[in-house]
């Protein structure tokens, strides 16, 4: 059976609608079936989408397909791209590596809070963004601590080298079953990062008279002020990566990990 193949475009990023006529160029060439859709319309009903953007794009529909259990595939526009896997550059090699079956599908895990789900992270901050907040945070069940901060940062793997390691927080590999808490500006020295499993349940507590803004993927914002529970959600990502890309290979290559300065 012939597979079904979404092409998934921002019509917001400049050369999107460009790289979107030269994937289906190649697609006309491979003979495969596929449709385009706008990332802000996006469809069911396919067996592999091709994703044009940059990473906010790919979060996007990585929380769409997430349901379908359809495997994604980045093609980056933006300035890091750290979860696609091509560019316009090398557009032809990667997705006729992809029309023959030459890649690998990752399973990252995702978050949910308030019936919404996260690739990359949730982000907690006061209601007033210019100024610190108070947190209480209870793992199953359990006391932890307050936070004086800025806000904090529930984040996965995948989201680990986003928002969370520019706040100072660890970086973890995507197959790592954990968590990371980062409190972003903390106004205290003994507030740290810290990593739990994905079988807890994470609780952020509003102290007296406090709201909060929450997002999700910085992309879904909600207000709150009560209660919000965090945990692993039932459903995960399929992430589409090219057989020769491993974690370690985009750590060098676009975070410049282990590089001296003078050599970047």
């Amino acid at each position: 059976m012939n597979k079904r193949y979404a092409i998934c475009y921002n019509l917001e990023m400049d050369n999107s609608a460009d790289v979107m006529e030269s994937l289906k160029k190649i697609l006309d060439n491979a003979s495969v079936l596929y449709e385009v859709l706008d990332i802000n319309n996006l469809a069911a009903g396919f067996d592999f989408a091709f994703v044009i953007g940059g990473d906010g794009t790919i979060l996007k529909a990585a929380r769409f397909y997430s349901e379908y259990e359809t495997p994604i595939f980045g093609i980056n526009l933006g300035r890091l791209g750290f979860l696609s896997q091509s560019s316009p550059d090398n557009l032809t090699e990667s997705v006729n590596k992809i029309i023959n079956g030459d890649y690998k599908v990752e399973k990252r895990s995702m978050l949910t809070a308030n019936n919404y789900i996260a690739l990359n992270d949730f982000v907690i901050k006061g209601d007033f963004s210019a100024r610190t907040s108070r947190f209480a945070l209870e793992i199953n069940g359990k006391f932890v601590c307050e936070y004086l901060a800025d806000g904090i940062i529930i984040s996965t793997p995948t989201g680990s080298t986003a928002y969370g390691m520019a706040a100072g927080g660890p970086v973890l590999a995507p197959d790592v079953e954990a968590i990371s808490i980062v409190p972003i500006c903390p106004h205290t020295f003994s507030a740290r990062p810290i990593v739990v499993s994905m079988n807890d349940e994470i609780k952020i507590l509003p102290c007296k008279n406090n709201e909060y803004k929450v997002s999700a993927d910085g992309q879904i914002a909600f207000s709150w002020n009560k209660e919000l529970v965090i945990k692993t959600a039932n459903k995960k990502a399929n992430l589409a990566l090219l057989n020769e890309n491993d974690f370690y290979s985009v750590l060098r290559n676009k975070l410049h990990w282990g590089i001296s300065p003078a050599k970047i």
